[in-house]
């Protein structure tokens, strides 16, 4: 079932928010990327400090990155597209650009995609431990 056919917000989401925005702490990405996998099973995540590289490698600078947004992306497309869709780690780098950067997207784009899915899923969220 649906979370948001209840209405309102889950507990201790209002203070996450009050802590972060509508962007991903260190905590909530590592609880997000922990659930991904691909279809040989799970990902081995790539960290923020990788994540730097990457993007510093193929001199990307991301304009509307916050938190660990960048790194929730990052995960995403190895779990979901690097090697089919997405071919290799440039062009993962590209990737993250253009879905950070979105010049029609906005503010906590990520994090307001996973948010979907975790309502859509009927995924519970502890808010109070992604403080």
């Amino acid at each position: 079932m649906r979370l948001d056919s209840f209405g309102g917000y889950p507990s201790g989401m209002e203070e996450y928010l009050s802590a972060y925005g509508w962007h991903f702490s260190k905590k909530m990405c590592e609880y997000a990327v922990s659930r991904m996998y691909k279809e040989e099973g799970e990902i081995t995540p790539i960290t923020k400090q990788e994540v730097d590289t990457i993007l510093k490698r193929y001199n990307i600078n991301l304009k509307n990155d916050a938190g660990y947004d960048s790194v929730y992306v990052a995960n995403m497309c190895k779990a979901d597209f690097l090697g089919s869709a997405v071919v290799d780690e440039a062009r993962m780098a590209l990737f993250i650009k253009k879905y950070i950067d979105d010049p029609d997207g906005y503010e906590g784009l990520p994090f307001n995609r996973y948010f979907a899915d975790t309502i859509a899923k009927g995924i519970g969220i502890i808010w109070e431990d992604m403080i």
